[in-house]
């Protein structure tokens, strides 16, 4: 479900799913929300994550940008995002 809650910033469209019926066969849906197995998928659920680590203070490496450090005094917090899970 990683990949359910990303934000679409462009207009995507997919015909609708086995089960439903419309009127009109040319009838399509517009999604409001990224699903799995969209090529946008990885990019928004990255995005998101990404915005919310530097809201909360995190630093993303510039070697790799997958990496998001938080020092708070003697504490430090690393954070790698790899594909769909961080470790």
């Amino acid at each position: 479900t990683a990949f359910l809650h990303g934000d679409l910033h462009e207009e995507v469209y997919m015909k609708l799913p086995p089960g439903f019926s419309s009127s009109s066969p040319n009838r399509v849906c517009r999604l409001k929300k990224s699903l799995y197995g969209l090529r946008q998928s990885p990019r928004n659920w990255f995005a998101k994550h990404q915005t919310a680590l530097r809201q909360y203070g995190f630093q993303q490496s510039h070697a790799d940008n997958t990496l998001f450090t938080l020092r708070k005094g003697d504490d430090c917090i690393s954070v790698l995002v790899y594909v769909d899970d961080m470790l």
